[in-house]
């Protein structure tokens, strides 16, 4: 080493221990966070929320710099990442889905799942079909797609020239975030573990309330369930930060947004009509959550009766409020018996599997439809159960 500071150059030497900026370690942790975390927001605004599913329209300059901004830092292709996620939604749990926990396994998904996107990839029957509408200009045949590598490569000299040696290892850390971050905790965990806010026909699941630290797609129940929606968050306590940058563009009339979830607006008690119909299939998994809360509270009041309901149903959470469809074997044989056991709550589970018929009947017309759900709100209404009067009175209420 003491040769070596002979033979190098004394500002060589310097560059290498701590480059041109020689910031602290509190300084170069503060860069790699911002970093990664521009790549985070680049990936839920643009790739996801922009191109993949349309829900905001944004400025071209602000377009292209989130373009370059991935092809420096994860020399993904846009056309590559819409495709895969499209296919995802339109696969999803089945296997036909590139990258589904509940079919290839959580650790593959979680460890592998970088190879699964590159396996994708190589699918041209996929790229072809899901990925129209994405950018096709000189730009991404001739620099995005053809130099894909060249943007991380270059991504790492700018490392090296602001902190010298570490900065391969902060450019390491940049390289492996998307793949933990999005391939892994997303794809995986996402689809695993977590609270779901809305019943929707996959697993999705929502990892947390506060959507920091992957851009708000820590709330991926909500994103599944309103797909299109350029907002991930739906309750009060839930926070999308992607959101709150979408709204700083929109105040800088560089983002437009095309459509975010649907809120129940409540009016006056209105007649059985055409419209009522289309909004309460507007709002079914709103609408399902909340009888959810109907049937838990009517589970509490009948245990202050029954008391043998506490110790016999202790498991009810995992399938009392559950789409009867997605029930295990045992678990619909759990609700069976809790239908058995209590007329009361039997006659609540009876309720819903009607009130859902009136979206699962796709070959069904509008009178049809109009005719089950007017014979539905007859039925709640002539019933002795205060929480189906209620449902019912508050259904005719949907604006």
């Amino acid at each position: 080493m003491q040769e070596l500071n002979q033979v190098l150059p004394k500002w060589l030497l310097e560059w290498v221990s701590s480059g041109v900026l020689d910031w602290s370690g509190w300084g170069i942790f503060w860069y790699l966070i911002i970093m990664t975390h521009i790549t985070i927001a680049s990936v839920t605004i643009y790739l996801h929320r922009h191109q993949a599913h349309r829900a905001l329209d944004l400025h071209p300059a602000v377009s292209h710099f989130f373009r370059f901004w991935l092809w420096l830092t994860t020399g993904m292709v846009t056309k590559e990442w819409a495709a895969i996620h499209r296919k995802h939604h339109a696969k999803c749990e089945t296997v036909d889905d590139p990258h589904s926990p509940q079919v290839l396994g959580i650790h593959t998904v979680m460890w592998r799942g970088a190879d699964l996107y590159k396996l994708e990839v190589n699918n041209q029957e996929t790229m072809d079909k899901f990925g129209h509408g994405t950018p096709d200009d000189w730009v991404e045949h001739h620099i995005y797609s053809y130099y894909r590598w060249q943007g991380v490569g270059l991504m790492m000299v700018i490392n090296l020239l602001l902190f010298g040696a570490i900065g391969g290892f902060i450019w390491a850390i940049q390289m492996i975030w998307i793949p933990i971050t999005a391939a892994g905790i997303i794809n995986g965990i996402g689809h695993f573990w977590g609270y779901r806010n809305y019943d929707c026909e996959d697993a999705s699941r929502n990892i947390l309330p506060l959507g920091l630290i992957i851009g708000g797609e820590e709330l991926h129940n909500n994103h599944h369930t309103f797909a299109t929606s350029a907002k991930l968050s739906s309750k009060w306590y839930e926070i999308d930060i992607g959101w709150l940058y979408i709204c700083g563009l929109q105040l800088l009339k560089l983002a437009h947004v095309k459509k975010t979830i649907p809120k129940i607006r409540l009016t006056q008690t209105q007649a059985i009509n055409e419209e009522l119909v289309k909004t309460v299939i507007k709002h079914r998994y709103e609408l399902m959550a909340q009888y959810s809360k109907t049937l838990k509270e009517a589970f509490r009041q009948e245990v202050k009766v029954m008391r043998d309901l506490a110790k016999e149903f202790a498991d009810n959470h995992y399938w009392l409020c559950k789409d009867e469809n997605k029930l295990s074997s045992l678990h619909k044989t759990r609700l069976e018996t809790l239908m058995s056991a209590n007329d009361r709550m039997k006659h609540l589970i009876e309720m819903r599997r009607e009130l859902t018929q009136i979206w699962s009947r796709s070959s069904a017309t509008g009178d049809q439809l109009l005719e089950q759900l007017h014979h539905w709100c007859i039925k709640a209404e002539k019933s002795n159960n205060q929480f189906l009067q209620l449902f019912s009175q508050k259904l005719k209420t949907l604006a």
